[in-house]
């Protein structure tokens, strides 16, 4: 993990690829719950006996799932000390070029995009892609936009 001692010193690393995130597995139960949660229960998702007949041969990831796994991925790659908080505030841009199945393993790379004075504190854009381990397209591509408030 690249540990940031200060706003300055993120500012500094603009333009920089900052690493991976560890692999996670995202499973059957993970998708349920994401579906309940969100009450998206389309059969892609949660019907495996439909989904084994359908276009990827097993359910798949609902995509704005893979989207809110970018938080927990992300702090995975990079931490930035000194600040009192960071909230999430948008994206600029999501795009999910390919599906993830059931059991696939995630990861995310990050690269920070800009940091501005804004929003109480410095909002940052961080580009994050996740990838699918064996994929051959990204999973989903997000121009993430947080807050830190020193």
């Amino acid at each position: 993990m690249k540990v940031f001692h200060s706003i300055a010193e993120l500012e500094q690393a603009v333009g920089t690829h900052l690493g991976y995130s560890d692999w996670h597995t995202v499973t059957q139960q993970q998708i349920d719950t994401f579906a309940e949660a969100t009450g998206d229960h389309q059969w892609i998702h949660v019907d495996s006996a439909r989904a084994e007949k359908g276009p990827f041969g097993t359910t798949i990831a609902h995509g704005y799932l893979t989207l809110s796994l970018v938080p927990m991925l992300s702090w995975q790659v990079y931490t930035v000390e000194g600040i009192r908080m960071g909230v999430n505030y948008g994206a600029n841009k999501v795009r999910f070029p390919s599906p993830v199945p059931v059991d696939s393993k995630i990861r995310a790379g990050v690269e920070i995009v800009s940091v501005t004075p804004g929003g109480g504190g410095y909002q940052v854009v961080a580009r994050v892609t996740v990838e699918r381990e064996g994929g051959d397209k990204p999973a989903c591509v997000a121009d993430t936009v947080s807050v830190l408030v020193p």
